[in-house]
């Protein structure tokens, strides 16, 4: 019975209810509210219940005061009656009684005589409000009438008696009315004022949010480094607001003129070999078909920049994939130390010049993408094999450190300064004397291995003297 009727409850609701709910919000939707519109609405709304609150207590307050103040009259002319047992005194006692809308009934406890009743309706089988409210009803007074009913215990000439008191607030009632239409009034004159001056002071509580809007809206590529929100003079959530906003603008400057230094840097990279191979293509088309030396070196250094431009393309497209969130690494269980002494091997054998030392070899359990890891740790030796010179020691070395994966990459080359290893994972940088000592590179390699290391979660730990040598630490924790 209880599911039929929740059931047959919730069919009413999706009948009526839903459909009232959208036809309401479709019509609400056409209309498009400001701010400053709906919270002068929104104080409307708080002060109009208020006000209805207000004027309920109001009217409470005042009926029971009137009670009050009539059962205090009541008790006098009840005491005085009560002197000559309701004899004497029974005419005045009731006649007042009446016009102030007090009524009596007494009655002897022993005997059940009445000795005075002036009530003008029995309300016995009434209902009553708490048991002693009456609303309305059979008596008809006016437009609402109100009996407040009371029954106590007296000794009057050592004599029990009941006495049943109605209070009649009839009249209170139409005072109240004529009180409740004066002040509703009033609250209604004093509501427009408040909602007048409200306007007003959220224009001006809102005023930096127009500000912002039009700091925004004369925002552009060209002054973005010179526009910002000010900030001076707003409070609290809109201070907070403006200086986030201007966070999101240095970050977006930053990011914008870090992409600006990339395509630049990576123009320039590619103008050379393009320059090279346009020349070497001049040369051949005005000597080189009649002279073979001059062919063959054309043809050589060709495929020389064509294969450097080929290595520039491929690693600006990894870290174009990066940047877009669509580089995708496939990630699985190997042992490491298998990846780096295959490395190993291969630098011996094509880098005869250089002493290769791998003198810790041990077995490391890795989760991570094989070829990703193989590229940047190519890139390390690589960059070993470019910046020693000929005799110098290179040694390699993986190690298990309590299943995490360390390998180190370790030279006895030019070194670095303190500013080139701030700045070595920088796209494009190369220092001032790599410039200078004409070594080959587009300043590319190690932030390609650093994107990958950190998206096998790893750490990069490098230490540097110039003349000395360099020595790269790669931490690749246990994920598994």
């Amino acid at each position: 019975m209880k599911v039929n009727l929740k059931e047959t409850l919730r069919q009413l609701l999706i009948k009526f209810v839903l459909p009232f709910r959208k036809r309401r919000e479709k019509w609400l939707g056409n209309f498009r509210f400001s701010i400053a519109f709906r919270i002068s609405l929104n104080y409307l709304k708080l002060l109009l219940l208020n006000g209805f609150l207000f004027l309920c207590l109001f009217s409470v307050l005042f009926l029971w005061l009137e009670k009050v103040r009539l059962q205090d009259k009541g008790d006098i002319l009840f005491k005085e009656a009560a002197k000559t047992g309701f004899m004497e005194s029974s005419g005045v006692y009731g006649s007042t009684g009446e016009f102030l809308g007090i009524h009596y009934r007494v009655k002897d406890d022993k005997s059940g005589t009445i000795l005075f009743n002036n009530l003008e309706s029995d309300l016995s089988n009434e209902k009553k409000l708490f048991n002693r409210i009456y609303i309305d009803g059979v008596i008809e007074k006016g437009p609402l009438t109100v009996i407040i009913e009371e029954e106590k215990g007296e000794i009057i000439q050592d004599r029990k008696v009941s006495v049943l008191t109605q209070y009649d607030l009839t009249a209170s009632l139409k005072e109240l009315y004529s009180l409740l239409l004066g002040m509703g009034l009033l609250y209604l004159f004093i509501v427009y004022v408040i909602t007048r001056q409200g306007k007003k002071s959220d224009r001006g509580l809102l005023e930096p949010i127009y500000e912002m809007s039009e700091t925004a809206n004369r925002l552009t590529v060209n002054n973005l480094d010179s526009r910002r929100l000010n900030v001076e003079g707003t409070k609290n959530e809109l201070k907070d607001l403006a200086a986030v906003i201007n966070n999101m603008l240095d970050r977006l400057e930053i990011s914008y003129e870090s992409q600006k230094q990339f395509v630049s840097d990576a123009s320039h990279e590619l103008r050379t070999p393009i320059a090279v191979i346009q020349g070497y293509a001049n040369l051949l088309n005005r000597w080189g078909t009649g002279n073979e030396e001059v062919m063959l070196e054309s043809i050589d250094a060709i495929n020389n920049e064509a294969k450097f431009m080929q290595d520039l393309v491929e690693k600006l497209l990894f870290l174009s994939r990066h940047d877009k969130k669509t580089l995708k690494l496939d990630k699985k269980k190997f042992n490491m130390c298998q990846v780096v002494e295959e490395m190993v091997k291969e630098t011996k054998l094509v880098v005869r010049e250089r002493i290769i030392e791998a003198p810790v070899m041990q077995d490391v359990e890795v989760y991570g993408d094989k070829q990703a890891l193989k590229q940047a740790i190519r890139i390390f030796i690589d960059n070993a094999v470019k910046y020693t010179n000929e005799g110098d020691t290179i040694t390699i070395t993986c190690e298990n450190d309590d299943g995490d994966c360390v390998i180190t990459v370790k030279d006895t080359g030019i070194g670095m300064t303190r500013k080139d290893v701030d700045n070595i994972f920088e796209r494009f940088y190369r220092s001032d004397q790599v410039r200078n000592a004409k070594i080959s590179g587009h300043g590319l390699g190690l932030s390609i291995a650093k994107l990958i290391v950190l998206g096998h979660t790893g750490k990069i730990k490098v230490r540097s003297q110039l003349t000395k040598g360099t020595s790269f630490t790669i931490t690749l924790p246990k994920r598994f």
